[in-house]
């Protein structure tokens, strides 16, 4: 089982006074294993990082262009949440990882040209996804390895979570290798999550990842 961070992560985490925790060491076994994953945390424990680790291991020793990662979250606040558990992170360790928001609030020239030189990092929304998906052209996904998914639990059952559904299809289409992942709080029902999560409705191919608080 091979849970090593890339040094320069490693160092990331202890110049802060940290230790990766449990769960996140976790989601990056299960990305090396090439399995959909479901990360259920309480706010707190790190779990948006845990999110994005394997992400930044992939960038650290693979460095590639092109789009490798989203990351949805129905979040108002995405630009905040992605300065405090990304870019700082790749500032800090001063990687050159590209990592641009895509919502209904950004430039239309800077649309025009996230879809010819994608970002390696697109934090976007599920209406800005699907919105994405709808144009006749869609080769920034096709070397696409990762959906994240954050505060799934916040708008899966709702109307959002429908159309990111129905988008997360699309995608897998593009691209079959396609890795999911979600991010949640603590819920009562692990398994419902699993299964809207999993292609197919297969649940077995989703691991639970159960975080410490």
């Amino acid at each position: 089982m091979n849970q090593r961070l890339p040094e320069p992560l490693e160092q990331w985490f202890t110049s802060r006074g940290w230790t990766p925790r449990r769960h996140q060491r976790d989601m990056l076994t299960a990305a090396r294993s090439g399995n959909h994953a479901l990360l259920v945390a309480p706010t707190g424990a790190g779990k948006t990082l845990a999110g994005f680790l394997p992400t930044l291991t992939d960038l650290i020793e693979s460095p590639t262009e092109g789009l490798h990662t989203l990351y949805v979250s129905p979040l108002k606040a995405l630009a905040v949440d992605v300065r405090r558990n990304l870019l700082t992170p790749i500032e800090e360790m001063d990687l050159p990882i590209r990592v641009e928001t895509r919502t209904g609030d950004t430039p239309s020239d800077r649309k025009v040209r996230q879809r010819a030189r994608p970002p390696q990092i697109l934090p976007t929304t599920p209406e800005s996804l699907s919105l994405l998906l709808s144009y006749p052209d869609s080769l920034m996904f096709a070397h696409l390895r990762t959906v994240i998914v954050d505060e799934v639990h916040a708008f899966a059952s709702q109307k959002r979570g429908d159309l990111l559904n129905l988008s997360l299809s699309r995608l897998q289409t593009i691209n079959p290798a396609l890795r999911r992942v979600a991010l949640s709080a603590t819920v009562a029902d692990v398994d419902a999550y699993r299964a809207w999560l999993a292609p197919d409705g297969d649940i077995n191919a989703v691991i639970p990842v159960i975080g410490e608080s």
